[in-house]
């Protein structure tokens, strides 16, 4: 399955997004108003649950400075990335847009479009809010 975003402009340069997201703690910042929990469990790694979710970690898998950021499940019960592209349109806008991509059975793949979907857009429309 594969989910993906509108682009979203930010109005900051690309290596700036990049710094920000490339801290987890500043992902409480972008997490919908309905997560119940959010830690940091170690410099590239965080645990959140959104209500009615069960939890999930993530950890920074993969830098590709100003360019793109590739977070992935911590464990491999439910197997998934989370990447944001980053793209440079001035010295200070830049566009960015998530794609999340995981493998599920049929019958998860309908359960949890809808919840990802909602959650990736919030996080994206945070971006042009709180960087």
């Amino acid at each position: 399955m594969k989910l993906e975003t509108q682009k979203k402009t930010i109005n900051k340069s690309a290596e700036e997004l990049f710094d920000f997201l490339g801290d987890v703690k500043n992902f409480e910042k972008l997490m919908p108003e309905n997560t119940s929990r959010f830690e940091v469990l170690e410099e590239d790694k965080f645990v959140f649950a959104l209500k009615g979710m069960p939890e999930i970690e993530l950890k920074v898998k993969e830098k590709y400075p100003h360019d793109k950021l590739v977070l992935g499940a911590a464990n491999d019960k439910l197997p998934f990335t989370l990447t944001a592209n980053i793209d440079s349109l001035e010295s200070d806008k830049s566009e960015v847009n998530l794609v999340f991509e995981g493998e599920f059975n049929a019958m998860m793949g309908m359960m949890i479009k809808g919840p990802i979907t909602n959650f990736i857009n919030t996080l994206t429309e945070n971006m042009g809010k709180v960087v």
